[in-house]
C-alpha cells in the first residue's frame, strides 16, 4: 500500500489526531481522516468501529488522500457524510478554491484547464499546489468526489444506476461500474445493498455538520432577507426555486430529526445537478464552519464574549446564488431591509422565468447574469430603483457575465473585492458583505457598517484596529455584534 499523500491532517500533528480519534471528538470530524492499515479502509475520527492499534493507523487531511493511498471508504462512518471545511481551513486560498470549485461539479463536464482559468492560473500550476499541499492532483480529488457523491445517492436515493452514475459526474456507466470495483472492491450494487425506493415525489439526502448550529438564527436571518417568488423561510424550513443552467427545480431544508445534520429534499428534476445542489446547500449554511475555532478566538474579547455564550454555533449565511445574493446586496443600499426584499421580488418578477413549484409563493427563478447583462438600465430603473443602482447592477451583471468578477470560489478574496470596489456604486461595505456571503469568506469585514460601530462602541478605525484580534473569523464577529445589537445589518 502507498504512502501517497500521507500528512499529518494539515497543522495538525498525528499524535492530536490519534487524541481525537479515541475520543471520537465531532469537532474534527471532516478536518482529517484515519486510514487503517489493517484493513484498507478510511474512516472518519468518530467512526464508532473498534479503534484499531496506533501502530496501524495513518491520517490524511482529505478523502482523495486517503484513496489515492489505497484505502476504501467505511461503510459504517459514511465519510461521504462528513462535513466539509471552511475555505480558511484549506492550506492555501488556491487550493480552498479549487476543492470548493470541484465540490460544486466543475470538473464534471469540464476540464482541470477550465477550472485553472477560472482560478486565474494556468493548469500546470494549479496541479503543482493541489499535488504539493494535498498529496493529489485535481483530476484525483474530482474522482473521489465523484465516487463519494455516488456512495452517497446509492445509500440515500432510490434513483437507478444509470440516473446516479451521470448525476455523479461520470461519462459513462461503464466507467461508473469499473471505478467503484476497482477503488472499493464492491459494484455499486453491492454497495446500494437493501436501499429502496420510498415512493416519495422528491430526492432526499442528510447533510451533516459539527454542532452546535444555531438554526433558528440563521432560519431568521435568512427570512428576513428572502426574495419573494424565489425563496422563503419559516420557523422550520428554508426553501427556493433553483436555476443551473438549463436545468430547474425547488428544494427545501430543515432540521434533521437527529439534530446533528439537515435534511435536504430535492426536487426530482435537478438530478442531472444535484452535486451542485449538494455543494451550494453547504455554502448557503455554512455547514463547514467549525464553531469552536470560532468561539475559541471570540469568547476572549468583551463585548462580543456574552453574545459568543449566548448563541453558540451562529453561522454566517453564504448564498446559493452569488449574483442574486449580489443584486440584492446592491439593492439594499440606503434602504431597509423590508424595502431590499421588496425591489428584489420585483426584480424577480420582471427578469425571472416563471416556474411551478408545490408552494404557489414560489414561482420565478433566479435571472442570471447572462441574462442581466443584456438589460438596459433604463428597464431596471423602471421597477422604482433609482439611475444610479440600476447602471450599476448592469455594470455588476457584465463583469460577472465576462468572468472579470467570479461570486462562487475565489483563489483570492481580495483581488475580488478589489474587482467590486472598482465598480460604480460599490464600496468597501457592499463589496466585504458580498465576500462574506456569495465568496464564503469568514474574514470579511465591513468596518465602515454604522451597527458594528454601534455595538463595538468604536468609530470606524477603532473598530478596525479592533477587528484584528478578531481574524480569521471577523465575518462571525460582525454577525455576533449584529446580534448583540438586536438589529439587522
Amino acid at each position: 500500500m502507498s504512502d501517497k499523500g500521507y500528512s499529518t491532517a494539515m497543522e495538525l500533528g498525528s499524535n492530536a489526531c490519534y487524541r481525537a480519534t479515541r475520543a471520537r471528538d465531532r469537532r474534527f470530524d471532516g478536518r482529517f481522516y484515519v486510514g487503517i492499515t489493517s484493513t484498507h479502509i478510511y474512516c472518519r475520527p468518530i467512526c464508532t468501529a473498534r479503534p484499531a492499534h496506533r501502530k496501524n493507523m495513518r491520517f490524511y487531511s482529505n478523502a482523495a488522500a486517503a484513496e489515492g493511498a489505497g484505502f476504501r471508504p467505511c461503510l459504517r462512518c459514511r465519510p461521504e457524510r462528513a462535513p466539509g471545511l471552511a475555505p480558511v481551513d484549506a492550506v492555501s486560498r488556491l487550493v480552498g478554491a479549487a476543492m470548493a470549485g470541484i465540490e460544486e461539479h466543475a470538473l464534471s463536464s469540464a476540464h482541470v484547464g477550465d477550472l485553472a482559468a477560472s482560478l486565474g492560473v494556468s493548469d500546470r500550476h494549479l496541479r503543482r499546489v493541489t499535488e504539493a499541499e494535498l498529496g493529489v492532483s485535481p483530476i484525483e480529488l474530482a474522482q473521489t468526489q465523484r465516487l463519494l457523491l455516488a456512495k452517497r445517492l446509492l445509500r440515500e436515493t432510490s434513483l437507478d444506476l444509470t440516473q446516479i452514475a451521470f448525476a455523479s459526474g461520470f461519462g459513462s456507466v461503464r466507467r461508473f461500474n469499473a471505478l467503484f470495483k476497482s477503488r472499493y472492491g464492491l459494484s455499486p450494487r453491492e454497495i446500494r445493498g437493501k436501499s429502496s425506493d420510498s415512493g416519495s415525489d422528491s430526492l432526499s439526502v442528510q447533510l451533516e455538520f459539527r454542532p452546535p448550529l444555531d438554526w433558528k438564527s440563521l432560519l431568521a436571518y435568512l427570512k428576513l432577507r428572502a426574495i419573494p417568488g424565489i425563496e422563503m423561510a419559516d420557523d422550520t424550513h428554508y426553501r427556493r426555486t433553483v436555476s443551473i443552467g438549463a436545468i430547474k427545480g425547488w428544494i427545501a431544508v430543515s432540521m434533521h430529526p437527529g439534530g446533528e445534520a439537515l435534511n435536504l429534499e430535492i426536487a426530482p428534476i435537478l438530478t442531472p445537478v444535484i452535486g451542485a445542489v449538494i455543494g451550494r446547500v453547504k455554502q448557503l449554511f455554512d455547514l463547514g464552519a467549525a464553531p469552536d475555532s470560532v468561539s475559541m478566538v471570540l469568547r476572549h474579547d468583551e463585548i462580543l464574549a456574552a453574545t459568543v455564550r449566548r448563541l453558540p454555533g451562529l453561522r454566517v449565511a453564504g448564498a446559493f446564488d452569488g449574483f442574486e445574493l449580489a443584486v440584492r446586496t446592491v439593492l439594499g443600499q440606503q434602504v431597509s431591509v423590508k424595502g431590499a426584499s421588496t425591489l428584489s421580488g420585483r426584480w424577480a418578477r420582471s427578469f425571472g422565468e416563471p416556474i411551478a413549484t408545490p408552494w404557489p409563493e414560489l414561482n420565478r427563478s433566479s435571472p442570471s447574469a447572462e441574462r442581466m447583462a443584456g438589460v438596459p438600465a433604463t428597464q431596471i430603473a423602471a421597477l422604482g430603483i433609482i439611475d444610479a443602482r440600476a447602471r450599476s447592477l448592469v455594470g455588476l451583471a457584465q463583469a460577472v457575465a465576462n468572468r472579470r468578477i467570479v461570486l462562487s470560489f475565489a483563489a483570492n478574496v481580495d483581488e475580488q473585492i478589489e474587482s467590486l470596489m472598482s465598480l460604480p456604486g460599490i464600496g468597501h461595505w457592499t463589496a466585504n458583505y458580498i465576500a462574506m456571503r456569495a465568496l464564503h469568506w469568514p474574514d470579511a469585514f465591513p468596518t465602515g457598517d454604522l451597527l458594528l460601530m454601534r455595538a463595538a462602541r468604536s468609530n470606524q478605525r477603532q473598530l478596525q484596529q479592533r477587528s484584528e484580534a478578531w481574524r480569521p473569523w471577523r465575518a462571525y464577529a460582525a454577525h455576533y455584534l449584529w446580534q448583540s445589537s438586536g438589529a439587522a445589518p
